[in-house]
């Protein structure tokens, strides 16, 4: 049926696209021109591109800024020198003065030689060889050679306010060194230690910097084929030093093979001897207090066995001015040689209060005239030794008495005389006694194993336990060669009287640790003595495996007493010390104190 018009009235009229036709256009907004956006895009691209290439270029690229060599290298004035010791940058600084070099005292000692001795007192330098004592006044070029005078063309030693300076051209001349001066900054590149180094050569030209790191500042550039000592070798970068003393920093892959290389200069090192006996030493000290003492040598000597060597305690310093006094008596040597025996006369500084030691040391105008008053005596009474015996010094001391120690040698040794010299055990409080350098200059180094415990200890002990003496032992040997090391033990014990302390254990003190309840006061006895004062008591000497001896307590009028028993028992133990170590012999303090029987221990071990 036909559509009726009514529904056609409501369908939607639809224009026609004319056929092959578009149909109509419909209406446009403005048009948009896309150059401009495309070149803001494109602009923002560039310029992140050029960022992270500026970012990366920065990173990757190496700085050329250079480092400010006067400060990494600490020299501002134009007399300072920076100095480079075997590869090392000090902080020491070194002076360029007249167009000779000169060094710090205190670093010449430091870093390059011990020997050298400085008299602040005199102004009067000192060196030891093996032979001679050379001495320089500050400000001279001339100085002396034992007695002979000889000059320098430059000024060997400067003092400068507070500060001494050595020429190192002098330094150079007693020691084992080679020396460059390089300027831009000023420097001076010392070579001490001679063996092996290790080298490479760099392979391209580049730069070495303050640190690891491209970014560093530069310090010095090297070039192709050159040769560098390498310090460090790390991971990337290596720590290096050129050939004219510039250290840094060098990249691995710029450095050549690594290679060891020995290094050396021709040099006569001194060459000390000693002179020591054949057979080990037996010494025996012979306490001599008057003149009269002298007369009983004859019995002392009866009463013992194996001694070879006796040692009277004939001298001692007697004034600030280096004077000694003496109780020697030429009939004592001739008897005693006669018997086979040595005599090595003691100079102690012990006897006179009111002598000042650490002023006789440290001038060296007191010190000479002491050693002069020794190597006189020995030569009037026909000595064969001198056993030196200054003991209480103080660290203000301790370089002077090594130095007369060194001088005293040189003029023992021109005089046939054996130096001997009695040493504390080691300690942290004794160290300046510096016994390395006395082995290398007396003939014997004397350990006094003993007085462990003594009056103005803090408690009460052992004179000499078996734990002391092997540490005292094993101590010295650090420092001195066994054939040098004589021990020296004791003949006596000290009986500790205890007095309880008020109160003790009631108050808060005591509860401190460390706290001591009682006083004590203490005699020194001999072996045959101690034993019947403690046997007389009825105490029973029980052995102590800690201390190596034997402990006696007893009780006496309502005090206590206690006693660590020096006998022949614990004489041999510390005799086994001496034998397992191989020393060369032992020494008794003191002679009269023992017992006969003492000495068929002793000379199980000492023959």
């Amino acid at each position: 049926m036909p559509e009726t018009g009514r529904e056609n009235i409501h369908r939607e009229r639809r224009p026609r696209r004319p056929r092959g036709g578009r149909g109509p256009k419909r209406p446009r907004g403005p048009r948009i021109n896309k150059a401009p956006i495309l070149a803001a895009i494109v602009f923002i691209l560039v310029v992140l591109v050029a960022a992270v290439g500026s970012i990366f270029i920065k990173k990757y690229t190496p700085t050329k800024e250079r480092a400010n060599l006067q400060e990494y290298y600490n020299v501002w004035e134009t007399d300072d020198m920076a100095v480079i010791l075997d590869q090392k940058l000090l902080e020491e600084k070194a002076k360029l003065w007249e167009g000779h070099v000169y060094l710090d005292y205190n670093a010449v000692r430091q870093y390059l030689n011990q020997r050298f001795y400085w008299d602040a007192n005199e102004n009067i330098l000192r060196y030891t060889t093996d032979a001679d004592v050379i001495s320089v006044n500050a400000g001279e070029n001339a100085y002396m050679i034992g007695k002979k005078a000889n000059n320098a063309d430059y000024t060997i030693v400067k003092v400068d306010g507070e500060a001494v300076y050595l020429a190192l051209e002098f330094v150079q001349e007693y020691t084992n060194l080679d020396f460059k001066v390089h300027a831009e900054p000023n420097r001076v590149q010392i070579t001490a230690a001679w063996g092996q180094i290790s080298k490479a050569n760099v392979k391209k030209k580049t730069s070495i910097r303050l640190l690891g790191g491209i970014k560093s500042p530069i310090v010095a550039d090297v070039a192709k084929g050159s040769s560098v000592i390498v310090i460090d070798k790390g991971d990337d970068w290596s720590r290096v030093c050129t050939e004219d003393g510039m250290i840094g920093y060098l990249k691995n892959n710029k450095l050549g093979e690594v290679a060891t290389e020995t290094i050396s200069r021709a040099f006569e090192e001194p060459q000390f001897t000693h002179l020591l006996k054949e057979e080990p030493v037996s010494l025996g000290w012979h306490q001599v207090t008057s003149p009269e003492a002298n007369e009983r040598v004859a019995n002392v000597l009866q009463a013992t066995k194996g001694i070879n060597v006796i040692s009277p305690t004939w001298f001692y310093l007697n004034d600030d001015d280096g004077n000694i006094y003496s109780l020697a008596d030429r009939n004592y040597v001739t008897y005693c040689h006669e018997q086979g025996v040595e005599v090595w006369g003691l100079i102690s500084n012990l006897e006179n209060p009111d002598v000042d030691t650490t002023y006789v040391m440290t001038h060296t105008s007191t010190r000479d005239y002491l050693t002069n008053q020794i190597i006189a005596a020995a030569i009037e009474y026909d000595l064969d030794g001198i056993n030196l015996d200054f003991e209480a010094l103080s660290n203000e001391a301790g370089d002077a008495y090594v130095q007369f120690i060194r001088e005293l040698s040189i003029k023992c040794e021109n005089n046939d005389l054996v130096l001997s010299v009695d040493n504390y055990v080691p300690s942290s409080y004794t160290e300046f006694y510096n016994r390395a350098e006395q082995a290398v200059f007396a003939d014997y180094v004397i350990i006094m194993a003993y007085d462990e415990h003594y009056s103005g200890s803090e408690d009460i002990g052992s004179v000499s336990s078996i734990g002391f003496v092997q540490n005292g032992v094993k101590d010295t040997l650090k420092e001195v060669p066994p054939e040098q090391t004589i021990l020296a033990v004791p003949f006596y014990s000290r009986i500790w009287e205890l007095t309880p302390k008020a109160g003790s254990g009631e108050d808060v003190e005591s509860a401190s640790e460390g706290y001591v309840p009682y006083t004590f006061t203490c005699t020194e006895e001999g072996m045959q003595t101690t034993e019947d004062i403690y046997k007389t008591h009825g105490a029973q000497a029980v052995w102590s495996e800690e201390d190596g001896q034997y402990v006696a307590e007893y009780e006496s009028e309502g005090r206590n007493y206690k006693v660590w028993v020096e006998n022949e028992e614990s004489l041999e133990m510390k005799l086994k010390v001496m034998k397992e170590h191989e020393l060369a012999g032992a020494a008794y303090w003191k002679l009269g104190l023992e017992r006969p029987s003492a000495w068929d221990t002793i000379i199980k071990y000492v023959n």
